[in-house]
C-alpha cells in the first residue's frame, strides 16, 4: 500500500520528520541486541501516557508469530473493512515508503500525516530522553512509530485496529496495548538470538502477548510450543482457541481461491477466521459475504507475489527456512514448468544455510547480491560460498554487487517463458519491487494474468 510521495513543497518538511525518525535507535537497521537487553516497555508506555493512552481507546486485534503474521493481519484487515468497519493496519517494515506501515481502510497515511504525527511525538520522546540518564536510552524508532499509529487510529476513529507484532512479543513496543483479541500464527527458528534457541524459549516470547481475560487464537503446531501458549492462557485466565488443521477446514475455507498464492495461506487464513470468530462472539456483525470478499480480495505485497511478464517474475520475502519452504512447496505446485533463476539476499543475523537449503533445488541459476540500503546484509561473495557449500554447482552462481545490477543479469539469463525469484529478505523486496514494477508497468501494480 505505498503511498503519494510528498509535494515539493512539503518535502523539506517530510526530509526533516523522516530523517528524525531514522536517527533514532533503530533495530531494523542495526539488529536487535543479542538477548533483548535494550528492548523494554517502559521507555513506549512512557511516550503513550503523556499523549493521553491513544491505544486504550481502539479496539486493537494483535498477531504475532514466526511466520505469517502479517498475511494473517491482512486477511483480519481485508475482512473486517469487507464488513463495512473502518480499519486500521500497523505493520513492519514497510517496502518502499515509511507510510505503508500506518495504513486506514487500506490506504498509507499521507506525508502530511507523518510530518503531524512527528510534529507531536518529538517533544514526547525528547522528554522521555530526559528522563533516561547514564547508558539508559530513550524511544527507540519502533517505539515512536508504534505510537504513531495509536495516534493516527485514535485519531481516525477506526472501529479496528490490527497490529503486527514486530519481534517476539513479550517485549515488542506493540504490546504496550491491551487488544480485544490476539493471535499467535506459528513458532519457528527465526531470531534464536534474542527469542531463545529452542520452540519452547520462543514460544515463551510469543505468548507474551497473552493478556488476561483476552482471548487467543493459536497457529501453532508443534506440541512443545503449543503447551508453553495453553500454560500462559490458563495462567491468566485467557481463553484459548488451539487450531487442529488436521479437522475440517472452517466453512468459510471450503472450495475458496484466497487473493493470497501458496497452501500455507490456508493455515493463515484460518488463524484469521478464528479470530473473526471471536470478534463475532463479542459482537462484530461480520456477514458470511464479507468473510468471503475478504479472504478473496486480500493483498499484501512481496508474499509470492506475481508479476506479469517475459519471463514472470516472483517476489518473496521469505527470510528463514519455514518461509523459504513454502516458497519452494508454491513454486513446484503452481509453477512446474518453469525454468527458474533466482536472485538471494539474506540479512546477516539470519541463518542463511537453512534458507538455501530449503530453496537450491528449486532453481537451475543462483544469482547472489546485497541489498544496499541497510547495513545488515551478508556480503555476496560470502553468501555465494554458503550457497556453494550446499551443494550448488559453481557455475550455476553469479554474483552481482547489488540488487538492480541482479535484476539486470537475472533478464539476460532467464528464457523468455522462464522465472525470476527474487527472495531472501524484505529488504531486497523493497530495493527490487519498485524497480521491477517500474520496468514492467512504470510503476503500476498489475493484474495476475493465468501463467499455467
Amino acid at each position: 500500500m505505498p503511498s503519494t510521495p510528498p509535494s515539493p513543497a512539503d518535502s523539506t518538511s517530510y526530509d526533516q520528520a523522516i530523517a528524525w525518525l531514522w536517527s533514532r535507535i533503530n533495530f531494523e537497521r542495526s539488529g536487535v541486541p543479542r538477548g533483548l537487553r535494550e528492548v523494554k516497555l517502559d521507555r513506549i508506555r512512557q511516550v503513550l501516557d503523556r499523549l493521553g493512552n491513544p491505544e486504550a481507546r481502539l479496539k486493537i486485534v494483535h498477531v504475532a508469530g514466526t511466520k505469517g503474521k502479517g498475511s494473517t493481519c491482512a486477511l483480519i484487515e481485508s475482512i473486517l473493512r469487507a464488513a463495512g468497519y473502518k480499519t486500521g493496519l500497523y505493520t513492519s517494515p514497510h517496502l518502499e515508503r515509511f507510510e505503508e506501515r500506518i495504513a486506514v481502510n487500506g490506504a498509507a497515511c499521507s506525508p502530511a500525516d507523518v510530518v503531524r504525527l512527528v510534529e507531536r511525538l518529538r517533544p514526547v520522546a525528547e522528554e522521555v530522553d530526559s528522563l533516561c540518564g547514564g547508558s539508559e536510552r530513550g524511544p527507540t524508532f519502533f517505539d515512536i512509530v508504534t505510537a504513531m499509529g495509536f495516534v493516527h487510529f485514535a485519531e481516525q476513529q477506526v472501529d479496528y485496529a490490527v497490529v503486527e507484532v514486530g519481534l517476539g512479543g513479550r517485549l515488542d513496543s506493540t504490546n504496550a496495548c491491551t487488544p480485544v483479541v490476539c493471535a499467535i500464527t506459528s513458532i519457528g527458528m527465526d531470531h534464536m538470538k534474542q527469542l531463545g534457541n529452542t520452540l519452547v524459549a520462543i514460544a515463551s516470547e510469543k505468548s507474551g502477548i497473552i493478556k488476561p481475560g483476552v482471548p487467543v487464537v493459536s497457529g501453532v503446531t508443534q506440541r512443545g510450543p503449543q503447551s508453553v501458549i495453553a500454560v500462559k492462557a490458563d495462567e491468566v485466565g485467557a481463553l484459548l482457541t488451539q487450531l487442529n488443521f488436521q479437522e475440517a477446514p472452517h466453512p468459510a475455507l471450503r472450495d475458496l481461491a484466497l487473493s493470497l498464492r501458496g497452501d500455507h495461506q490456508r493455515a493463515n487464513a484460518a488463524v484469521a477466521l478464528a479470530v473473526i470468530d471471536q470478534l463475532i462472539y463479542q459482537g462484530a456483525n461480520i456477514p458470511n459475504n464479507a468473510i468471503r470478499t475478504g479472504l478473496t480480495t486480500a493483498s499484501i505485497p512481496a508474499r509470492i507475489e506475481l508479476v506479469p511478464g517475459q519471463p514472470a517474475v516472483i517476489i518473496d520475502a521469505a527470510h528463514n527456512d519455514t518461509s523459504a519452504a513454502a516458497l519452494a512447496a508454491t513454486l513446484a505446485a503452481d509453477f512446474p514448468h518453469h525454468q527458474r533463476t533466482l536472485i538471494l539476499a539474506i540479512s546477516r543475523d539470519k541463518d542463511a544455510g537453512a534458507v538455501v537449503e530449503a530453496l537450491k533445488s528449486s532453481f537451475e541459476q543462483f544469482i547472489i547480491t546485497n541489498f544496499v540500503n541497510n547495513p545488515r546484509a551478508i556480503a555476496a561473495a560470502e553468501l555465494a560460498e554458503i550457497v556453494e557449500n550446499h551443494g550448488v554447482p559453481s557455475e550455476r552462481i553469479h554474483t552481482s554487487p547489488d540488487p538492480a545490477s541482479a535484476w539486470r543479469l537475472a533478464q539476460e539469463i532467464t528464457p523468455k517463458d522462464g522465472m525470476i525469484v527474487a527472495t531472501g529478505s524484505f529488504f531486497l523486496a523493497a530495493e527490487l519491487r519498485p524497480l521491477i514494477l517500474s520496468a514492467r508497468f512504470g510503476g503500476r501494480q498489475a493484474p495476475e494474468e493465468d501463467l499455467h
